[in-house]
């Protein structure tokens, strides 16, 4: 699959609440997952450890309402843009979250997600 074919899938998943779906697919069997922080998670590598990690934040906050943007290609990455309305449930505080996640597609799976905020 190409780059193009590879983000338009992914993200008529992801626009059609099927983010888990989307990863499963996609998601090469040593991706690596970069987030925007300092510390331990900031850097998740692996199927299963991109697994734990959704079900840490589905499991740490209500969501109410996605809505992905894109995708935006260029060689072989891909952008999408996410605005969430979500609450955290340990502190109780409705938040309005915007971010870009920047993925690289390598033998038509993905090898890196890495995201900004």
């Amino acid at each position: 699959m190409t780059t193009q074919e590879v983000a338009d899938d992914f993200a008529a998943m992801c626009k059609a609440g099927q983010m888990v779906e989307a990863g499963l697919k996609y998601w090469a069997e040593n991706v690596r997952s970069i987030e925007n922080m300092e510390g331990p998670s900031s850097i998740a590598e692996g199927i299963p450890a991109l697994l734990a990690k959704g079900e840490w934040w589905y499991g740490a906050h209500e969501v109410h309402r996605v809505e992905t943007h894109g995708p935006y290609v260029n060689g072989n990455q891909f952008a999408l843009r996410f605005v969430m309305d979500i609450t955290n449930k340990e502190s109780g505080e409705r938040v309005a979250m915007d971010e870009v996640a920047l993925y690289t597609v390598s033998n038509g799976k993905i090898s890196e997600e890495r995201f900004f905020y």
